[in-house]
């Protein structure tokens, strides 16, 4: 007999994910991140206080954001995306939000899968306590991508899933980088490495049917170090 997923129960899912069943994939396009959802709950940041100059007195200079270039390819898109989602300085007098907004900037544009990209995105970053704390070491991140493939669990999900069940020009793309971290401590420069794997769940729907593909929207992201294989 064959089980509806939408009727499934929220432990029963995660439950089945354990158990690595790609029918899970077709779960909304929450898919994963999607049904896993964040690690952690994060509370909204209010951004840091303002700077005020005297007259006279040259201000900072403007912090800058990462930006992702658009793009109508999948796996450009998608490596694009994961090098601004690691890059990020705490001493720019940015907060996270303000790097959260890069991604959302490039996210499903139906607002449907916001909320759960803004809450995915929220885990792969510092809390605003850790981000405080790590700009007293002046702590930057960045990513160097070393492998980027279609997970076989997708291309499966995609001969198994119904009509309309999926987002028109929807993909998976997992990313395996490392992740940099440098910082200073008692005046010396740190530094660190981490292998990182994710999954970016996206859709580059064409505007016409002429056309294959148009350019690509985030629509979640997978857990950090649990990647669709």
């Amino acid at each position: 007999m064959k089980t509806n997923p939408a009727s499934w129960s929220r432990g029963r899912l995660i439950a089945v994910i354990a158990a690595g069943l790609v029918l899970l994939i077709l779960v909304g396009i929450g898919v994963y991140g999607l049904i896993a959802g964040p690690q952690r709950p994060t509370a909204p940041d209010p951004g840091s206080d303002p700077t005020v100059t005297a007259p006279g007195e040259t201000g900072p200079s403007t912090p800058r954001l990462p930006q992702i270039r658009p793009s109508s390819d999948p796996d450009e898109f998608a490596r694009n995306l994961a090098e601004a989602l690691f890059a990020w300085d705490t001493g720019s007098g940015l907060m996270p939000l303000d790097y959260t907004s890069v991604i959302l900037a490039v996210g499903d544009p139906s607002g449907t899968e916001q909320a759960g990209l803004a809450a995915d995105i929220a885990s792969y970053l510092p809390s605003r306590e850790a981000w405080i704390e790590l700009r007293k070491y002046a702590t930057t991140q960045h990513l160097t991508i070393e492998s980027w493939f279609v997970p076989e669990a997708w291309d499966t999900a995609v001969e198994q899933a119904q009509p309309g069940q999926l987002p028109r020009g929807a993909t998976a793309v997992t990313i395996e980088g490392t992740r940099h971290r440098e910082g200073v401590w008692n005046g010396e420069t740190v530094t660190s490495e981490h292998p990182v794997s994710f999954t970016v769940f996206l859709a580059c729907p064409p505007p016409a049917p002429e056309f294959r593909t148009g350019l690509c929207h985030v629509l979640r992201l997978s857990q950090l170090d649990n990647p669709l294989r």
